[in-house]
């Protein structure tokens, strides 16, 4: 908004301030021709005006500021802006249409670390002892560089942007954590209240401290129906986008969209977190699985579309609730301390130890979902010109 005042102040007439309503007059201090020199960038390698018109977004250009520029809305700005600058042979093709090849390198990745993850769970059940050590390792390793090669490419990808790249990692790391509580989590927080664990997990579904395969298999698999949403999401926007005059218009033309697409993958992996209890023989506990996926697929759709700051705050807050969590059960052993695992152990005796998982997730993708509504609705969201975070 600096830059704003900075440009409404050159562009002021020398007779001091306009009077309401007047319309600026173009020549010796052409405020449209000020705004191009400004914003001279972003006009010359936009595709369209809708480009033009997000990016302004992007650098607090409203509606009302467009009114100053004789427009009724920041599409119109935009138009003229685009009329403005020279271009040769005419404007670049559109790119946002994927390939069909690079369509089909994507999907192909996606659906990769649900076959290894299976394929790992497999192994693990027929292995034992160090063997089943080796083999759980090589099984994780090959999933995760699978799940790797998926997020660097196709709607899931969120480009080499360096000033990103440390949010990024940190969201990946606990996003490590999350799937790891998914998987081992509940079995040490029934042990903890019971008194254990006695000993170390053995990757298996039964034992002291029993791993729950389920969650994650589930969520391997639903890496592609996440892609497919995002892609959706993103396209259904380009083409409100499209239609659409003015931002407030935009907005709430995309906000179905969004919630639709949000259902829709919670759909998908309700169905393949039936598939995966089935395959692996397991209870069908969906809560805590559908709030974990909605709360890591929002983060990645607003990663994704460049907004890291709220992801990464709500992944950090949802990791030390649930180490919180597990260390007031432990702590409670401790002499005069026994009231601090009360909530816990009132929760995870009256609903089962998923409840505590549930209830964190479930509040922060309810967050994610609510911020989402308001980030991914913007028309700057959905272009490509480089927005400061």
């Amino acid at each position: 908004m600096t830059d704003l005042g900075a440009l409404h102040r050159e562009t002021a007439e020398p007779g001091g301030p306009r009077p309401p309503g007047s319309a600026p007059r173009r020549g010796a201090a052409d405020p449209v021709k000020a705004l191009l020199h400004r914003h001279r960038e972003l006009c010359e390698r936009a595709v369209d005006p809708l480009e033009i018109a997000a990016g302004l977004e992007a650098h607090g250009v409203t509606d009302r500021t467009a009114a100053r520029f004789r427009h009724r809305d920041v599409f119109s700005l935009a138009e003229e802006l685009y009329a403005r600058v020279p271009r040769d042979g005419g404007s670049r093709p559109s790119t946002a249409a994927a390939a069909p090849g690079a369509r089909a390198d994507w999907a192909v990745l996606t659906l990769l670390p649900g076959a290894l993850c299976f394929a790992s769970l497999t192994a693990l059940r027929l292995t034992h002892g160090q063997t089943r050590l080796l083999t759980a390792a090589a099984g994780v390793l090959a999933t995760a560089l699978a799940l790797r090669a998926a997020l660097r490419r196709g709607p899931l990808s969120t480009g080499d942007h360096p000033s990103t790249a440390p949010r990024r990692s940190t969201a990946a790391f606990w996003t490590c954590w999350l799937v790891g509580y998914a998987l081992l989590g509940d079995g040490l927080l029934d042990a903890a209240i019971t008194g254990g664990p006695d000993g170390l997990p053995t990757g298996a579904a039964e034992g002291d401290w029993p791993l729950t395969a389920t969650p994650v298999l589930a969520l391997a698999l639903a890496c592609a129906p996440a892609a497919w949403a995002a892609h959706l999401f993103s396209a259904r926007a380009r083409r409100r986008l499209v239609s659409s005059r003015g931002l407030e218009d935009f907005a709430v033309s995309v906000r179905p969209v969004l919630l639709g697409t949000f259902a829709l993958f919670l759909c998908a992996l309700a169905a393949l977190l039936g598939l995966s209890a089935a395959l692996l023989d397991e209870p069908f506990a969906p809560s805590r699985t559908l709030a974990l996926g909605a709360l890591l697929f929002l983060a990645r759709l607003l990663t994704v579309h460049g907004f890291t700051h709220a992801p990464k705050v709500i992944l950090t807050a949802t990791v030390t609730a649930q180490a919180a969590a597990l260390a007031t059960v432990f702590a409670a052993r401790l002499p005069g301390c026994d009231p601090l695992a009360a909530p816990v152990d009132t929760l995870a005796t009256a609903w089962g130890p998923g409840a505590v998982p549930t209830l964190i997730c479930g509040a922060a993708a309810l967050t994610l979902l609510i911020h989402a509504s308001r980030t991914l609705t913007r028309a700057s969201a959905h272009t490509r010109p480089e927005r400061p975070r």
